[in-house]
């Protein structure tokens, strides 16, 4: 039989592997939110890949508290020199796509 320890950690594991899956989905909204961006402002999107900066919990618009991302990834305008940008993740909403300074063509 199952005691009070053993239900602890099967909890403590389906948590972890629910944080995780949940995790993988905004890492996806991020990806496609970079790739956009970066296609709008006819800029080089390198790599093809976001990096996790930071997670930390904060609320949203209604109160209720969520997850909050940062993603980096890095970007070109003329070819030769790598610019850094970042998306930040509320949840699995995408708050905003910020770019680095950088130099045009």
């Amino acid at each position: 039989m199952f005691d009070l320890y053993d239900l602890f950690v099967w909890s403590a594991i389906a948590f972890l592997l629910v944080l995780f899956w949940r995790g993988l989905g905004a890492r996806e909204a991020a990806l496609g939110a970079a790739q956009r961006h970066c296609e709008k402002l006819d800029v080089q999107w390198l790599d093809g890949n976001v990096a996790l900066q930071s997670i930390w919990f904060k609320r949203d618009g209604q109160g209720r508290l969520c997850l909050r991302r940062i993603y980096l990834f890095e970007f070109s305008s003329t070819g030769e020199r790598r610019y850094a940008g970042s998306v930040v993740m509320l949840g699995r909403r995408v708050q905003s796509v910020q770019l680095e300074p950088h130099v045009w063509q």
